[in-house]
């Protein structure tokens, strides 16, 4: 498989390490300084497209992408308020996408069980219910995609949440929390690859659901193993759609 990585930064090279440990070539690679050769000719070299650029760089690349045909897997986030654009787009055209906020096996386990558990502390209104979310310094976007996708999960499958709201710890934040409303909590530390936390705390206890990352393997393996499975395919997908979780 020939893949195009859109965004040649730390994560790029990761999973250009894995593209070619499992026998794939890499035939393009865009970051700021080459932006020139994002063209549809270049593009159409490749199979698929693996994007870990930046939110502002993503919609271009993706609609890039559907105008040369070729599958792309989109890892950055902070675009998803087009995101519904976008696919009508990609339907249209009849493209395909597929993004996560977590290409991790691990993650995508944690987000499946997250839901299973908010299903159960739906008959427990005694406790209250959050998102902490820590990542590196050099992340652009708050709160992580990973988070929210965590804070849905609670929101769908718990009664007492409506909506999220985000405090980024070391910002002002002045607002009140609703009852209604979930908190994500997000910190930037340096050299921190990635840790959520669900908490659930009552008066007399607490149950924390965690999830560390070790480093960014999980999430660059996971991102060949999605472009692996579109190749071939056209619609519109999330990560989810490669689990079949019972």
């Amino acid at each position: 498989m020939k893949i195009a990585l859109l965004g040649y930064g730390k994560m790029g090279q990761i999973i250009e390490h894995f593209a070619l440990e499992r026998g794939h070539e890499i035939v393009l690679k865009i970051n700021i300084d080459n932006q020139e050769d994002l063209t549809v000719a270049n593009l159409r070299k490749a199979d698929v497209a693996i994007d870990f650029s930046t939110p502002d760089a993503a919609i271009d690349n993706i609609y890039a992408c559907f105008d040369a045909n070729l599958p792309v897997v989109v890892g950055t986030t902070g675009w998803y308020g087009q995101l519904q654009e976008v696919k009508n787009d990609c339907l249209e055209r009849n493209n395909a996408l597929l993004y996560g906020s977590n290409f991790s096996i691990g993650v995508n386990l944690f987000f499946h069980v997250n839901k299973v558990l908010a299903q159960v502390m739906n008959n427990f209104p005694a406790y209250e219910v959050q998102v902490e979310e820590i990542h590196h310094t050099q992340k652009l976007d708050s709160p992580s995609g990973t988070a929210m996708t965590l804070a849905e999960g609670i929101i769908d499958n718990l009664d007492r949440k409506s909506e999220w709201v985000n405090e980024l710890v070391g910002t002002p934040f002045e607002d009140v929390i609703k009852k209604e409303q979930l908190l994500i909590e997000s910190h930037r530390i340096e050299n921190i690859p990635g840790t959520h936390t669900v908490v659930y705390s009552s008066e007399v206890d607490e149950i924390e659901f965690k999830h560390t990352a070790h480093s960014r393997s999980g999430f660059a393996l996971g991102a060949v193993v999605a472009a692996e499975w579109l190749e071939k395919r056209q619609g519109f997908y999330n990560i989810t759609d490669i689990f079949d979780f019972k």
